[in-house]
């Protein structure tokens, strides 16, 4: 408990210091923001501070920061290091400046800015590797809550229908009409739901793992994942994600003023992460609580094997009662269906600013949304005629959220060595160490090459030192011109 309280001392202080420190860089000022100078009634609109916080924590969170957190805390006391210096550092970093850089530029999607310090062959293959990503997103966050409400009636079926339904309303509808009315309502819920856990963490005061009783990879003994690169894939959301990058632009177009980016962004960030750090100790308690594991006294058999959302109900309705089985039902039903419906939303944004077409009617957005809705149909088609569907897409889901996260990393990178000097080092750090995370992660995982762990690690560092002498390349070579 001593490390969880360590924690969040941690994250406040890097949001009122570094998060403070990385505005400076940017340099925000009093400049007329897309959501007045673009201003249609559809996705550029003025909304109000408060709820651009709120939609963009749902946006980002969805139950990443609980479902990662509860796997990821498998690990053991790690999990908290890299919570909260992946979320200071990197997470919080990368969602500030990539949604400031789109803001600044007109409230533009990922692949465009990618192009613009990329090149644009980075473009091209950004927009066909985040639309697929954000179909991907959309298709396990309508096949996962199915799965769960077929329990309260019905067939999964059924509701699959029903929530591909919603998402078509969501992504035809101007963004203040029902996404800047409900969202609020679901954000709070999870935050409302993190706060009673941590609330009974401190009256129960549990012993769980603390960080000095050391890092080593607990969850070793149960299979063969080594806690690098795994808890790094396994940990996104809470961390750094590359889903959050094609997010902000959604907030972008919604903002009134650049002065609104540390508490929205780097603020957003750094509150997923403390939601992160609550569910990893909740999680700690339930695998790894001593005299007695959690599992054990809640009576729950599948003991360490049981899955983050099982966790969550059982976690949920033991110690909040009913008010914690509805929030416990909100988290992992409403949060990522929201989430998925935002996926096709940004995705029908990029796919309109690739082909320069209008999205003012919705005649206009059906038309872009109409191929994506039929691709995410044959995606969800093979989840549910494969019995492992699910799991196989999650599992590349996981490894392509970091991937995006890498690329996102070394343009903000670029774009800072042009303009703001040797303050290129704040994104180069964090972009070197997911670029080690994610190769190596293709070299040693079971679902990729499955190398000799050694040998992976290797080649990983080559390939990431490789992209790190190919950037300083670039940056002479920008810096000449």
């Amino acid at each position: 408990m001593i490390s969880l309280l360590l924690s969040i001392v941690a994250l406040i202080l890097g949001y009122f210091v570094y998060g403070r420190f990385v505005e400076r860089v940017f340099g925000p000022d009093d400049r007329v923001t897309p959501a007045i100078s673009k201003a249609d009634g559809g996705d550029y609109v003025v909304l109000p501070s408060w709820k651009v916080f709120m939609i963009q924590f749902l946006n980002i969170a969805g139950t990443g920061p609980i479902f990662g957190a509860i796997m990821g805390a498998k690990f053991g006391p790690a999990a908290y290091l890299w919570i909260v210096f992946g979320c200071i550092f990197a997470g919080a970093t990368h969602d500030y400046l990539s949604g400031m850089l789109s803001l600044r530029n007109g409230g533009v999607g990922l692949p465009e800015l990618i192009g613009k310090y990329l090149g644009k062959f980075s473009r091209q293959l950004m927009l066909v590797f985040s639309i697929f990503l954000l179909i991907m997103v959309g298709s396990v966050f309508v096949y996962s809550p199915a799965e769960i409400l077929q329990r309260l009636g019905g067939t999964s079926s059924m509701w699959i229908v029903i929530i591909f339904v919603y998402y078509v309303i969501a992504t035809m509808l101007p963004i203040d009409k029902l996404i800047g009315k409900i969202y609020p309502f679901f954000a709070f819920s999870i935050l409302f739901m993190a706060v009673g856990m941590l609330v009974m963490l401190l009256i129960k005061m549990p012993v769980v793992p603390e960080l000095w009783d050391g890092l080593g990879n607990m969850a070793l003994s149960h299979d063969n994942s080594e806690l690098f690169p795994a808890l790094f894939i396994t940990i996104a959301c809470g961390a750094i994600s590359g889903f959050h990058a094609t997010q902000s632009p959604l907030m972008a177009r919604c903002m009134k003023s650049e002065h609104l980016g540390r508490p929205v962004f780097y603020g957003s960030m750094i509150t997923e992460g403390f939601v992160a750090l609550i569910w990893a100790t909740v999680s700690s308690w339930f695998f790894y609580g001593s005299p007695t594991p959690g599992y054990e006294l809640l009576g729950v058999e599948t003991g360490y094997q049981t899955s983050a959302p099982s966790v969550v109900f059982q976690v949920c309705s033991s110690w909040l009662g009913v008010v914690g089985g509805i929030l416990a039902l909100i988290g992992v039903v409403a949060a990522p269906i929201t989430s998925g419906d935002t996926a096709f939303r940004s995705a029908r944004l990029i796919v309109a600013d690739f082909l320069h077409l209008s999205q003012t009617a919705i005649r206009q957005r059906l038309m872009v949304s109409a191929p994506l809705f039929a691709m995410a149909i044959l995606m969800l088609f093979w989840q549910i005629d494969n019995p492992n569907g699910f799991n196989v897409i999650w599992q590349y889901f996981g490894w392509a959220n970091q991937t995006l996260s890498v690329f996102t990393l070394w343009m903000l990178t670029m774009w800072l060595s042009r303009k703001r000097g040797f303050y290129y080092i704040v994104t180069l750090i964090p972009a070197m160490f997911m670029t080690m995370v994610c190769t190596t992660f293709i070299f040693v995982s079971k679902q990729s090459l499955h190398l000799d762990y050694t040998l992976g690690c290797l080649l990983g560092a080559f390939l990431t030192l490789g992209l790190t002498l190919l950037f300083f390349v670039a940056r002479r070579k920008v810096t000449k011109e």
